[in-house]
């Protein structure tokens, strides 16, 4: 055990303390403090244990409340994130949002990188965007009144924010919730072959058509029990966008169908940050050249990217497209042009296990697959929510679902989600790139992987995806 409290592993807390006797605490095996010698070490398996021992807990990594489930750091950084976007127009800046937080500003941006993924200014740009699109959408305010409202100092600080996070400005947001079509600027950056790659990897989808020749997508969205068929076409550096249903279409649905479709082509994924991290970190510089603006395109929901993730669990690619198929045509009637919308937990809650064993589903698979479901249906469980929640809570409560291993767990967060700082360990196309790349003997296991991965952070999920795209660009990656 000696070696594993060497190692500050946090994998290893809630396994075993470490007792130090010279100085009469126990801590935790992930501890920053300086190792003491071996000698005066002991080793507990529970803090009454190492209590009984006449021993305290460290102050510093608190195994104390560790073993009650409880970080009180993290707890008031939730209420501080909760603050923030109940009313962001009470923060002024950054330095604002710390004093708040009663923390130093460089321990709020080590704790919301550790915990969000994001930095505070991040944070607070997300949650006026959230309410100035509530009040564009639901109000008749003027634009430069919907901007101070939301804490912004001048119109053209609200247009540039806003046009740079929605691929639209607020004047063009608010008439794009009253009509049906719209146009997207994208960002200069934007790396439209590869997501187009991306996107289409499975030329027989159910529910999405993507021609990635000519810059154009048919892809079914959803809001409630509203199917709309979305019609996309690239043109330059725009997207003009459609939406096609039976009957009016109302703000909300806009709405919702312009997060969802952002959300789809990748678009709110910050590409610079981590590409000006590459070309300075020694040995990686030569992953971002020729893919440059790659983004990670997400799952329009939460709870499809869970389908999706179960689906391809341990099996390849073409096998997990044949049986995403298969789902959407037992659960979903196909629109008039013969696309489907993908089933809601609902829907998949009403099958039987047999009716995807049927379909090639091995009996565990379907087991993962449909009792997801019905925790959802049931509203035992809200995937939903999980982006707003830390990365630490959001990865516990998939964890917590039966199926829900570490590689489903991270690639949930990365892809349905939308967390930076993700690694699916144990992905096989993963291993295979990091082999490549580092032109290594053997594929790294686990700890290996963690270990080639960690110089990436705070954009290992970025890094993810770049490796996965050196190994097929035609492709698009791997997963």
């Amino acid at each position: 055990m000696l070696d594993l409290a060497a190692a500050r592993d946090s994998r290893y807390d809630g396994r075993f303390l470490t007792g130090v006797l010279s100085t009469g605490i126990f801590c935790l095996p992930s501890c920053p403090a300086r190792k003491p010698r071996p000698e005066n070490v002991r080793f507990f398996f529970s803090p009454e244990a190492a209590g009984s021992a006449g021993l305290r807990a460290c102050q510093r990594c608190r195994p104390d409340l560790f073993y009650q489930q409880r970080d009180p750091e993290l707890e008031a950084l939730e209420a501080l994130v909760a603050a923030v976007r109940r009313a962001p127009e009470a923060f002024v800046d950054v330095d604002a949002v710390a004093a708040a937080a009663g923390f130093g500003r460089s321990k709020l941006h080590r704790l919301m990188r550790r915990h969000y993924h994001a930095s505070p200014a991040a944070l607070l740009q997300a949650a006026r965007i959230v309410r100035a699109r509530e009040l564009l959408r639901t109000s008749s305010w003027r634009i430069l009144d919907v901007g101070l409202e939301v804490g912004y100092e001048s119109e053209s600080a609200f247009h540039d924010n806003f046009l740079r996070t929605n691929g639209l400005s607020p004047g063009a947001y608010r008439r794009m919730t009253q009509g049906r079509e719209f146009v997207l600027q994208l960002p200069s950056d934007f790396n439209a072959a590869a997501t187009w790659r991306y996107l289409s990897r499975d030329s027989e989808s159910a529910t999405e058509c993507v021609d990635a020749k000519r810059g154009r997508a048919w892809r079914v969205l959803r809001h409630g029990r509203r199917r709309v068929v979305v019609e996309l076409e690239q043109r330059d550096g725009d997207l003009a966008v459609r939406a096609v249903a039976a009957g009016p279409v109302s703000p909300e649905t806009m709405s919702v169908l312009h997060d969802q479709l952002w959300r789809w082509l990748g678009l709110g994924i910050e590409a610079r940050a981590f590409e000006r991290r590459m070309a300075r970190q020694k040995g990686w510089a030569h992953l971002v050249r020729g893919q440059r603006g790659l983004r990670i395109p997400q799952t329009p929901t939460v709870f499809e990217g869970l389908v999706w993730a179960i689906v391809g669990q341990q099996v390849n690619l073409a096998f997990a497209y044949r049986l995403r198929r298969q789902l959407a045509e037992l659960c979903q009637q196909p629109l008039g042009d013969g696309l489907r919308a993908h089933p809601t937990a609902a829907e998949v809650a009403r099958l039987d296990y047999s009716d995807l064993t049927r379909r090639q589903f091995s009996r565990r698979k379907a087991e993962y697959l449909i009792d997801a479901a019905r925790l959802v249906a049931d509203r035992q469980w809200t995937p939903e929510e999980l982006p707003g929640r830390a990365a630490s809570r959001a990865g516990a409560e998939l964890a917590a679902i039966r199926g829900v291993g570490e590689w489903t767990q991270q690639y949930v967060l990365m892809r349905s989600c939308g967390f930076a700082d993700c690694v699916p360990v144990g992905d096989a196309g993963l291993v295979k790139a990091l082999e490549r790349f580092h032109g290594l003997a053997e594929r790294p296991n686990p700890a290996a992987t963690r270990d080639l991965m960690q110089p990436l952070t705070p954009y290992r999920s970025l890094a993810t995806a770049h490796l996965w795209a050196s190994l097929d660009q035609s492709r698009g990656g791997a997963t």
